[in-house]
């Protein structure tokens, strides 16, 4: 009887955090692809890219396409 209710806790918890980090990943999502982010020329360096300062936008990397500031 005890293992079950504790095992009812240890579910009902992970179910919990697991909605978190579900609607953390969802507003980050959102973030990523509503907004125009900008990035500066170090970031774009430090993420892969080159920084493309006539275009004034990171080419390659992790910051591909977006601009800088």
């Amino acid at each position: 009887m005890r293992v079950r209710r504790i095992l009812a806790a240890v579910i009902a918890t992970a179910s919990l955090a697991g909605v978190g980090l579900t609607g953390a990943a969802t507003a980050t999502a959102a973030t990523a692809q509503g907004a125009s982010s900008y990035v500066t020329p170090s970031q774009c360096k430090q993420g892969g890219g080159t920084a493309d300062l006539t275009a004034n936008v990171c080419k390659g990397g992790t910051h591909d396409g977006e601009t800088i500031d």
